[in-house]
């Protein structure tokens, strides 16, 4: 955006860049989206409170529901907790990992871990339960357990966990800006999801033995850790597919077929157990290969996230808004991770995620102008321009 209200491409002539006035003093106003963010913190916080009564009830029935002392279920589920928590430490970083060139804030991705472990669990919890309880009374409990785990499971799970992307989508729109961020926002949700569901699983599997509990921990944390973010991640990107188009019709057919294609993978993992231990095997197979394809996916998919970046931050190099240096210091895989050994290392973060996000306000602006749509992430490029100015001058001020 120029002062007068135009926009630059990288296509677009050196004289036509050099008509900005970068240095053009700028007084920020408020959000374009405050109103909306702060709508969308306000569900949440809600959400999150439902989700913890719900939580709280389901564990209290599991405890003093149990055919079993309420202490010894009580200390099978402090041991359940330990090794699914644990583990996140290994799981946890890996969606960090990925997202090199503009790493979505600590906050978002800790709403997103939240949701999948308080409120999808609370929710997708009181689903299975209903679902079970009714069938079973209906048509014997061999039929409840069908339905709840081939049927309510793999519904409600996805669509509660795929959900806190949805409301990134509409609420907080500033930090989500397409298809990978969709992915480590569905990554987180089902992290969450999977390590609170994980403490009944292996508090079950300790009151059986040590043999069970060493099978258990083995599929769930070791074989199979990823289950629930492979499945949340199709809904992630379907959600980011209609964030980064201005197709009315793909708008609304990406996150349906996203979310339908995590329904039929979590309700064929689900199944496939059923068909006994040969056929599980096997199938295994399948899984390491399809999981194998979908991580070369998302490394080309962050790897043009880094050239977009680059294409849109060029002209900011030769109005004089950046550097070259700086440039590269942005457009690097491990631009961040260098700056811990630079210093102002705080700031010139700071600086990599304004600038970084500038390039893609920019390119959602471009996208949105070809297609003769509006998008208020033009509203953000003055803003974001100011902040890389104040940024530099703090960077290059004398200690």
């Amino acid at each position: 955006m120029t002062p007068h209200g135009g926009y630059l491409t990288p296509k677009q002539s050196a004289a036509e860049r050099g008509s900005l006035r970068p240095h053009e003093r700028f007084t920020p106003g408020p959000a374009p989206d405050r109103s909306r963010r702060r709508l969308g913190a306000a569900l949440f916080a809600i959400a999150i409170v439902g989700g913890l009564l719900l939580n709280a009830q389901f564990f209290g029935i599991e405890i003093f529901g149990s055919k079993r002392p309420p202490a010894v279920m009580a200390n099978a589920m402090l041991a359940g907790a330990v090794p699914a928590f644990a583990m996140l430490l290994v799981y946890l970083p890996v969606p960090s990992v990925l997202d090199r060139f503009d790493p979505e804030p600590w906050w978002c991705v800790l709403m997103a871990f939240l949701w999948g472990a308080i409120v999808a669990t609370g929710v997708a919890g009181f689903a299975n339960a209903f679902v079970h309880l009714h069938v079973a009374t209906a048509y014997g409990p061999r039929a409840g357990q069908l339905a709840a785990t081939l049927i309510s499971a793999p519904v409600s799970e996805e669509i509660m966990k795929g959900m806190v992307v949805l409301g990134f989508f509409v609420f907080l729109r500033r930090e989500f800006d397409g298809v990978v961020d969709g992915i480590v926002y569905a990554i987180f949700s089902a992290l969450g999801f999977a390590a609170v569901e994980n403490v009944s699983y292996y508090a079950r599997a300790a009151l059986e033995g040590q043999d069970v509990f060493a099978s258990t921990f083995v599929l769930r944390g070791i074989v199979a850790p990823w289950g629930h973010p492979l499945y949340t991640s199709m809904t992630g990107i379907g959600i980011g597919l209609a964030r980064e188009s201005h197709s009315a019709a793909l708008r609304v057919a990406g996150p349906i077929v996203g979310l339908a294609l995590a329904i039929v993978l979590h309700a064929t993992w689900n199944y496939v157990p059923n068909l006994g231990a040969d056929v599980f095997l096997v199938s295994l197979l399948f899984w390491f290969a399809f999981v194998g394809v979908f991580s070369i996916i998302v490394v080309a998919l962050v790897v043009r996230k880094g050239r977009t970046i680059r294409a849109y931050l060029r002209d900011e190099v030769l109005v004089g808004n950046m550097s070259q240096a700086e440039l590269a210091l942005v457009t690097s895989a491990f631009g961040s991770a260098r700056t811990y050994f630079m210093p102002k290392g705080a700031l010139r973060r700071k600086f990599i995620r304004a600038t970084a996000r500038l390039a893609l306000c920019k390119w959602h602006t471009a996208r949105a102008m070809k297609g003769k749509k509006r998008t208020f992430s033009i509203d953000f490029i003055a803003p974001l321009r100011a902040e890389m100015k104040r940024l530099r001058e703090l960077i290059e001020a004398p200690p």
